[in-house]
């Protein structure tokens, strides 16, 4: 008799192809946060094709998919993927590069929801040999405030029924395909937006003492708030603050603006030390200004929480991934200054989210998330939808 993991392997292998197909057409047309319309319409067809039970209009692009096991049990835990693109021109040159001028699926959200669909396929041919309720998460605007996963949260999504625990996958190309990686308890920043416009009095270059700079005002600003965060922060609690973008209104070598506009994130690991932070920043930067006879608008908006894996659920994923895929390729992974909105699940129920590996240096697939080359060895998507299928099924308790 075949035992329950070697049927997870064997449909991994099986599921392949059409998980690849998937994740290709994903690849094709990306969508922007909020605008996924035909993402969703190709998700809620795919769960149709496989006879699974979804609903539609979760956040508008959203859909939660419904599997329940045969053997009896109450118990449900929700599967999560995110839909979303981003605003970058591909540079790939594939047979399934984005067709989407200016938009591409470059922090992998298309692996994402393809393995879920391929887990979801493989998930409902093993109805007769689990209990409980699976509850499949296609979340919509990841990559953009105040997040999808904040407001499928506030629809009601972790209700009805409710989920015990939660667990999400993230492609991570710096780990070999074939591996996973995860972390217990606090595994990622929190990360908030700063709009920042510092108004002076333009004039001629020349003429300086005639004129109130507001790029001298702005570089000031932009060094003492680094020296806040660096004398302020406690050394041990880990703290980003970076300033992306710059740029004056009018200007030139001769002319003094009038007006300059700062952007940047900042991100940390400690909610008093953020709330204080903000605080701070803000004060600092206006006081500087006031000084020098300049005006800020100082304007912090508040993104992401830190995201925090339970331990206890986190520990479990560890050792059913290590039954799964053996323990050399099941590595520890170190905290990161990233952010992602699935912390927003995890604040309101146990929650797992564990990295898998995409990378492969022999076939020069290498490239990091967020940018125009990036691209996953393939092989990565057997290994996804077994390892999700074989964490739902051994997390539902059977």
């Amino acid at each position: 008799m075949i035992n329950l993991q070697s049927k997870v392997k064997k449909l991994a292998d099986k599921e392949f192809t059409t998980t690849r197909k998937i994740r290709r057409h994903l690849h094709q047309y990306p969508e922007l946060s909020y605008q996924e319309k035909e993402t969703s319409k190709y998700i809620a067809t795919t769960l149709k094709s496989f006879d699974i039970k979804y609903e539609s209009g979760w956040a508008d692009n959203g859909i939660v998919a419904y599997i329940k096991g045969k053997k009896s049990s109450k118990r449900v835990i929700a599967l999560r993927a995110d839909i979303d693109a981003l605003p970058i021109n591909e540079a790939n040159q594939v047979t399934y590069k984005s067709k989407h001028k200016g938009v591409m699926h470059a922090c992998g959200h298309d692996v994402h929801t393809a393995s879920l669909l391929g887990a979801a396929k493989i998930l409902n041919s093993l109805k007769d040999d689990f209990g409980g309720t699976l509850k499949l998460i296609f979340q919509p605007a990841e990559e953009k405030l105040p997040g999808g996963a904040s407001i499928l949260i506030k629809e009601g999504v972790l209700k009805n029924p409710k989920p015990v625990s939660i667990i999400g996958q993230h492609v991570h190309p710096p780990l070999a395909v074939g591996k996973i990686g995860l972390r217990a308890g606090q595994y990622m920043a929190s990360a908030d937006e700063i709009y920042v416009t510092i108004t002076g009095k333009g004039g001629h270059g020349a003429m300086p003492h005639d004129c109130v700079d507001p790029i001298v005002v702005t570089s000031h600003i932009i060094t003492s708030l680094q020296q806040l965060v660096s004398r302020n922060a406690n050394p041990t609690t880990p703290t980003v603050l970076t300033f992306g973008k710059i740029n004056s209104t009018g200007g030139a070598t001769n002319i003094i603006p009038n007006e300059v506009k700062l952007m940047g994130t900042f991100r940390t690991m400690d909610e008093k030390w953020r709330k204080d932070a903000h605080q701070k920043m803000k004060k600092m930067a206006t006081a500087i200004a006031k000084s020098m006879g300049a005006k800020c608008d100082f304007n912090i908006v508040k993104g992401y929480p830190s995201l925090i894996n339970e331990p206890a659920l986190t520990n479990r994923v560890r050792d059913f991934a290590i039954d799964f895929l053996g323990k050399k390729n099941v590595v520890d992974l170190p905290i990161r200054m990233t952010a992602e909105d699935f912390a927003y699940y995890s604040q309101k129920m146990p929650g797992c989210f564990y990295r898998l590996g995409t990378g492969n240096k022999k076939k020069g697939i290498t490239s990091p998330v967020h940018t125009n080359t990036f691209d996953i060895d393939e092989d990565a998507l057997r290994t996804s939808i077994g390892m999700m299928s074989w964490l739902a099924i051994k997390e539902l308790g059977n």
